[in-house]
């Protein structure tokens, strides 16, 4: 990878070298609001970042911009786990504005991307605005929560009585815990297989980011002495004049089954001196939501979570299956990256798929925007037709791809990166 020029001709942009690592992440801090982190977040995130993917950009010897890119395995619809660059640490100087200092990185990277090989890029977007001109489409959401847990009741399933639960130090349990999650990856579109080192983002635990609730607790839930679920939470104590108030702030959870995961909940709702459960980044078809009394005291919000960016259609339409037989050709736009836009023929099923180019009329029109917000199954096509971003030019065309891109479990991104 060479050194490329910004559009004002004086900003170049460069691979980051290692010695330069602590310059570029505090440029990064400064730039998301010159917060300090502690240092056992620092030491962390700056051992992830993998500098041969990470890009500086450079107004002579001052650094004024950055972004980087983890090399992750994202499930996609059917189980498979499928190269993506997980763009991340996105930044420019406020000194450095309207400069295109940022395209300029935004194009380097998706260069890098397609030469490396890799089908998709996908971020969390800090300001969802911005993305959407590089051609990213939020591909799935999230909800947050506040239960009102001294109104809301559970209805749990039977067999729930036999899990049992017990507290155990987080640490102690990290590798259980990780085997249950590495289960649950091929399950579900957006989630992450973890790499090296990332087991121990679960673990990060500084004072300063509880906001006066307790350090990290953990319950496992059992049956027959096996691993089934985990929860993941912090206590947050507070009191009024009539009694206790405290929060269950929700950190993680996973489950195998219907039993333990309602298990686990009903331990959630039922931890003393507390009133409310604080979950944040759940799947938007979490099974707890229809196991709850009253739905509206649970103050459910959804937010965008994953954008997703096809870098290469053909392999990225081919690399995921469809869960209803499909034969469509695409008039795909693609401005920023050229190399996307044409027409492709998508013929595939429940065991596989192919995706090519063609010289076939097109039946339905659409930019690679729309492509990325459909491919992990969680946005309908119909629903961006109906906002006039996809086009059917074959009557049939629409519905037909529309139920084939579906996916039967939510896409969900369990973590931020």
């Amino acid at each position: 990878m060479g050194t490329d020029l910004t559009s004002d001709r004086t900003t170049e942009l460069r691979v980051l070298r290692r010695e330069d690592l602590g310059l570029w992440y505090d440029h990064l801090i400064r730039a998301f609001g010159a917060v300090p982190e502690s240092a056992e977040e620092r030491e962390l995130w700056t051992s992830l970042i993998e500098p041969d993917r990470a890009i500086g950009a450079w107004d002579g010897d001052e650094l004024v911009g950055t972004t980087g890119a983890f090399a992750f395995r994202l499930t996609v619809p059917g189980g498979a786990p499928v190269p993506a660059a997980g763009v991340t640490m996105v930044s420019v100087a406020a000194t450095h504005r309207r400069r295109g200092v940022l395209t300029s990185m935004m194009r380097r990277q998706l260069d890098d991307v397609r030469a490396w090989g890799w089908p998709l890029a996908v971020l969390t977007a800090s300001e969802p605005v911005i993305y959407g001109r590089f051609g990213y489409g939020v591909g799935s959401y999230h909800v947050n929560a506040e239960i009102d847990t001294d109104r809301v009741r559970l209805s749990v399933p039977p067999g729930t009585d036999a899990v049992r639960l017990r507290y155990a130090a987080p640490a102690d349990v990290l590798d259980v815990c990780e085997a249950l999650y590495a289960r649950r990856v091929p399950l579900r579109p957006a989630m992450v297989e973890r790499l090296p080192g990332w087991d121990r983002m679960a673990l990060l635990d500084p004072e300063s980011e509880r906001h006066g609730a307790s350090p990290l607790l953990c319950v496992l839930a059992e049956r027959d002495g096996q691993a089934v679920g985990f929860a993941r939470f912090r206590i947050k104590p507070d009191w009024e004049p009539a009694g206790p108030k405290g929060t269950v702030v929700l950190e993680d959870l996973e489950a195998l089954d219907a039993a333990a995961h309602a298990a686990l909940w009903r331990f959630l709702f039922d931890i003393d001196l507390t009133s409310t459960i604080d979950a944040r980044r759940r799947p938007v078809d979490e099974p707890w939501q229809y196991l709850v009394s009253d739905i509206r005291r649970c103050r459910v919000l959804v937010r965008d979570s994953l954008h997703v960016r096809l870098v290469d259609v053909g392999a990225a339409l081919e690399a995921r299956t469809y869960q209803a037989p499909v034969d469509v050709v695409f008039e795909v736009e693609d401005v920023f990256c050229p190399w996307n836009s044409g027409r492709w023929r998508l013929s595939g099923d429940m065991k596989g798929a192919s995706c090519e180019r063609t010289e076939e009329a097109a039946d339905l029109a659409l930019s690679v925007r729309e492509l990325g917000a459909a491919y992990l199954g969680g946005v309908p096509l119909l629903s961006l037709a109906g906002a006039g971003r996809v086009r059917e030019l074959r009557p049939g065309a629409l519905a037909e791809a529309s139920t084939a891109f579906g996916s039967p479990a939510a896409p969900w991104l369990p973590h931020g990166f």
